[in-house]
């Protein structure tokens, strides 16, 4: 004969049982949850900012990186270092030094502007022959970056390579451009032109003394233009996808 099994005591074995595979499952999510949580270290993992730089190595980072800014780089000097890649350009076209506006104004008066107009088209031109100088000391600049720096890049703002070429190549940017700035003046005529202009602006009673270093104002147009598009470079890199050529960048900035 079977034994009586109470109501009682079939209810109390069920509760019991419940209580046990939710308690389960209790610590199965607070460990899933605590992993989720907790770092590969064991530490708090940090808040996550949409990169994927621990799948990749210091070393895998710091190439993709510096890859990524050479095609960018080449890309601005071979867009600036042609016929019209400053002249024609109205972000980085270079204007007449600012100190020259008093002769541009009185010569419009007299109706000799024209001189000036030339003038302004020879510094873009000079711009634009100086430019694919740029080209080797942009790459001599990738490869001397440590992975430090590639890693301080990777985690900083939109420009922050940008940012590392002005520091690191300005000088040598300007001691590179200022011979081929010097010729590319004197051959088209620049410097002719300026003297020209000058001599009919002093002609006139009364005006100011107006002096313009041409040379310096075309560097310094030249690498304000050439860093404008670097900018543009890198921050495409970072936000469009398209831009992103190689697996490694891939996984660094997202797919």
């Amino acid at each position: 004969m079977r034994p009586f099994t109470s109501p009682i005591r079939i209810a109390a074995a069920a509760l019991l049982i419940y209580a046990a595979t939710a308690s389960a499952h209790a610590q199965t999510d607070l460990l899933k949850r605590g992993q989720e949580l907790l770092g590969p270290g064991g530490g708090s993992a940090p808040a996550s900012s949409g990169k994927t730089e621990s799948s990749l190595s210091p070393a895998e980072m710091g190439g993709g990186l510096k890859e990524a800014l050479r095609v960018g780089t080449e890309t601005v000097v071979a867009k600036l270092g042609k016929a019209d890649g400053f002249n024609r350009d109205s972000a980085i076209h270079i204007p007449l030094p600012s100190s020259m506006r008093t002769v541009q104004q009185t010569l419009g008066k007299m109706g000799k502007s024209g001189l000036l107009d030339d003038l302004e088209t020879r510094l873009n031109r000079a711009a634009e022959a100086a430019t694919p100088r740029a080209k080797e000391l942009f790459v001599k600049a990738i490869q001397s970056m440590s992975i430090d720096d590639a890693k301080k890049i990777y985690e900083g703002p939109n420009d922050a390579a940008t940012q590392y070429f002005k520091k690191a190549m300005t000088p040598g940017l300007r001691e590179a451009f200022r011979p081929t700035v010097d010729k590319a003046l004197s051959d088209a005529g620049a410097v002719k032109a300026y003297d020209t202009a000058m001599g009919q602006y002093k002609s006139v009673p009364m005006v100011p003394d107006v002096k313009a270093d041409l040379t310096n104002h075309a560097l310094d147009g030249a690498l304000a233009g050439i860093f404008h598009y670097v900018a543009q470079e890198e921050a495409a890199i970072r936000t469009n996808p398209a831009k992103r050529t190689t697996d490694v960048l891939k996984k660094a900035f997202g797919n």
